[in-house]
């Protein structure tokens, strides 16, 4: 039987169950580590500022770091599915690559210029790509620090690897505001292209 192509297109989804569910988990744990995570900065601040107690979750130290922990495993085991999902069936190698320095350029004028299309959502264009890249290689370096910081002598080659734990904190730091600032610009993008939220909840 001869399927009408627009009508094979449509039963596809762009997004599969599991991608969703990963996804929102994922929003979930970021959301209650980098909220607690600011609490626990707040007990011993590494600059010279902390963050309102408004934005921050678990109350006081003890309670920020029960909620950073639950969330920590919740992110752990959530990414590790996604990796493993993204990997198996081949679509971290279809979605993210190719991916060159010159596509980048090509994609970053046409943004600038308002020219970037966002036609096809099934298609990342090279800055998404490296952008997603970037933050899976951001939460893997916030996990490694997050480690050293909580176990910090039952990990002594990481913490050396990582230039000691007063560097690790500052890793960790940097890390957690390079995810929020991903997460502003995510949400941002999608307040701009209303239609991939709708794709991300209902899968098309």
């Amino acid at each position: 039987m001869l399927v009408n192509p627009a009508f094979a297109h449509r039963s596809v989804p762009v997004h599969p169950v599991w991608l969703r569910l990963t996804h929102w988990l994922n929003a979930l744990a970021v959301i209650i580590m980098v909220t607690s995570g600011w609490r626990v900065y707040n007990a011993s601040p590494l600059f010279d500022f902390s963050f309102p107690d408004a934005i921050t979750l678990g109350g006081w130290l003890g309670g920020a770091l029960q909620w950073h922990f639950a969330g920590m495993w919740l992110l752990a085991v959530n990414g590790g599915v996604y990796l493993l999902c993204n990997l198996a069936g081949g679509r971290l190698l279809r979605k993210f690559f190719p991916l060159t320095v010159r596509s980048v350029i090509a994609d970053a004028r046409a943004a600038l210029r308002g020219h970037l299309s966002h036609a096809d959502p099934s298609r990342y264009n090279s800055i998404q790509r490296l952008a997603y890249l970037v933050v899976i290689v951001d939460l893997a370096l916030l996990v490694l620090s997050g480690l050293v910081l909580w176990k910090s002598v039952q990990f002594p080659i990481l913490r050396d690897l990582l230039g000691g734990y007063d560097m690790a904190r500052r890793v960790h730091f940097f890390a957690m505001t390079l995810l929020v600032a991903f997460v502003a610009l995510h949400v941002l993008m999608v307040a701009l292209v209303p239609r991939t939220l709708i794709t991300m909840i209902r899968g098309r």
